[in-house]
């Protein structure tokens, strides 16, 4: 490692200490600031051996300094993000800080750029629960934008577009346009152009292997010397696709010898010889690579800020180079770290999801077992509870963790209250009853006396969960029935009041009448669970979200011929 890469990581080692000091108000540790540091500068990662000693120097000096001492520190490397953790210390109302600079624009005007190979999984989420606060908060303008000019690497899938739409809608947001990159490619075309007649670009058939070579040495390749005409020429024929992949590109001119290899003379189109399965994109060849196209259409769409992730801090430095070429003012960045989502078994990542889906592991995008937003809204779990639970992450550059229990408790807030009660019994075990009431009459809702009562015929047995089956001799309270006592394996209803309950002598348990309850699947993320719910549940309209007492919340799917089918939620 020179001694200019080794400043730069200390230079980064230092702030990332320091944030991590002062947000916990604790000594820093070379282990959780070596993944955010490593994501904010991926040029470090080659040197992965060397990193962390030097990290540690700093990580030393950084524990040696008093709390004050720090902060004061780190208001000098990063004042946007001690203002960040000030404002979370403050118990600010919003979660979410302000926009930088968003006084100094006529309107807040954001995107939400996704790349449209498929549903989107709960991390996806927290883009436009966040553009969308924002677009609320400041009467801004958002837009979704389809960044899909990659046809080969991560090709589109056709019916994601309407997918990712009906994903926006489901988060409560409605954007204010929408584009698709692939109708936009002869803008693209004609600001490369321009871009080649600045002086700004030229035409490059080095290998890629032959290039790297050059560039990680700082030195130019044979065709940087390439005079504007001879590249306009060039580019002309790349557009009416007279080459095929690998053989030529389209590098922007910025310096040979930056400190950051990243940067050199990066690729603005390539030949790809995959078709778009777009019909209308089909015939071109000539794509441009992710970091030009965004950066044409936040200028082209007037884009005042931007929120993308701390490991593509690269592409602002890249786009920043076009956008001196042309002079044009680069919008507020707001750069954060990865989310990262507990209580699944399933690689959050739409391939992984989409390679179990052919395999037949998984249903589909709407499997309980599934990760994504799809599968949540069939669960009934709504867009507002995981929209605030995303918003509640804030911005921060660090990774940050999400609990599903998060989104279950702000979904169980907004559904509790309309929720009806119901009894499920899963995989029952069956019990001789006598004496007590032919009918229990429990409330819908024990909090609404208005809302009414069920009635469940009781019969000559009950269903009861094993776990809550009393022992030989032992009472339990049968919920909206009554107390019995279990007299050689079977019920006998005792007639006792409820003050057996409320005295603590007898517990409370749900349970199912033995034939004429019904059957029900109840799908969860472990995976089915067969059941029996009281009558009438097999009556219940589609998409209710209802509670199965002491069971959780569920939504009811469908109603098939031999069973009603109901999704878990959450408890």
């Amino acid at each position: 490692m020179d001694e200019d890469l080794r400043e730069r990581v200390r230079t980064a080692a230092e702030k990332h200490a320091l944030l991590n000091a002062v947000k916990h108000e604790s000594d820093p540790e070379v282990g959780p600031i070596m993944g955010p540091l490593m994501g904010e500068h991926p040029e470090f990662r080659e040197h992965g051996d060397e990193v962390p000693g030097v990290v540690g120097q700093i990580v030393a000096e950084v524990a040696e300094l008093e709390h004050e001492d720090r902060r004061e520190r780190l208001a000098e490397l990063d004042p946007d993000a001690l203002e960040e953790i000030e404002a979370e210390d403050e118990g600010e109302e919003h979660p979410l800080p302000d926009l930088p600079g968003a006084e100094d624009y006529e309107e807040v005007r954001m995107r939400v750029a996704p790349n449209p190979n498929g549903p989107w999984h709960i991390g996806h989420a927290r883009m436009p629960a966040v553009i969308g606060e924002y677009a609320e908060r400041y009467d801004g303008w958002f837009c979704v934008r389809f960044d899909d000019t990659d046809p080969e690497t991560k090709r589109p899938d056709l019916e994601a577009y309407d997918q990712i739409l009906a994903d926006v809608e489901y988060l409560g947001f409605e954007p204010d346009d929408v584009y698709r990159a692939s109708d936009r490619m002869e803008t693209y075309y004609e600001r490369a152009r321009e871009l080649i007649e600045a002086g700004g670009a030229y035409t490059c058939s080095c290998p890629g292997e032959a290039f790297s070579e050059l560039k990680n040495a700082g030195e130019p390749c044979p065709h940087r010397d390439q005079d504007p005409e001879d590249a306009l020429a060039d580019f002309a024929a790349m557009v009416e696709g007279e080459y095929s992949a690998g053989e030529k590109v389209l590098r922007v001119r910025t310096d040979i010898e930056h400190k950051n290899p990243a940067l050199r003379d990066w690729v603005a189109f390539r030949m790809v010889d995959t078709p778009h399965p777009r019909e209308s994109a089909s015939e071109y060849r000539c794509w441009p690579m992710l970091d030009f196209q965004s950066g044409i259409d936040d200028h082209e769409l007037g884009i005042t800020h931007i929120v993308r992730g701390i490991d593509l801090q690269d592409s602002a430095k890249r786009q920043r180079f076009v956008y001196d070429y042309f002079d044009w003012s680069y919008p507020e960045v707001i750069h954060w770290g990865h989310v990262q989502v507990d209580a699944y078994d399933v690689p959050m990542s739409t391939s992984s999801i989409a390679e179990l889906i052919e395999a037949g592991d998984l249903d589909g995008w709407d499997d309980p077992r599934a990760p994504t937003l799809k599968s949540l809204r069939r669960r009934g779990i709504r867009g507002e509870a995981i929209v605030e639970a995303m918003a509640g992450l804030g911005t921060s550059t660090s990774n940050v963790d999400l609990a599903m229990s998060t989104i279950y408790a702000n979904n169980r807030e907004l559904i509790d209250e309309d929720a009806d009660r119901y009894f499920l019994v899963r995989d029952g075990l069956e019990v001789p009853l006598t004496g007590g009431p032919d009918e229990a009459n429990p409330p819908l809702h024990p909090d609404d006396p208005e809302r009414g009562e069920r009635s469940i015929p009781v019969g000559e047995t009950v269903l009861l969960e094993e776990a809550d089956l009393p022992g030989h001799g032992q009472r339990v309270w049968l919920k909206g029935l009554g107390c019995v006592e279990n007299v050689r394996d079977a019920f006998q209803f005792t007639g006792e009041d409820l003050e057996v309950v409320t005295s603590g002598e007898v517990d409370v348990v749900h349970w199912v009448p033995g034939r004429a309850s019904i059957p029900c699947r109840l799908r969860t993320p472990e995976g089915d669970v067969q059941a029996r719910a009281e009558p009438g549940v097999d009556d219940l309209p589609t998409d209710d979200v209802v509670q199965f007492e002491r069971v959780g919340f569920a939504r009811i799917d469908r109603h098939d011929e031999n069973e009603t089918v109901a999704y878990f939620a959450h408890d």
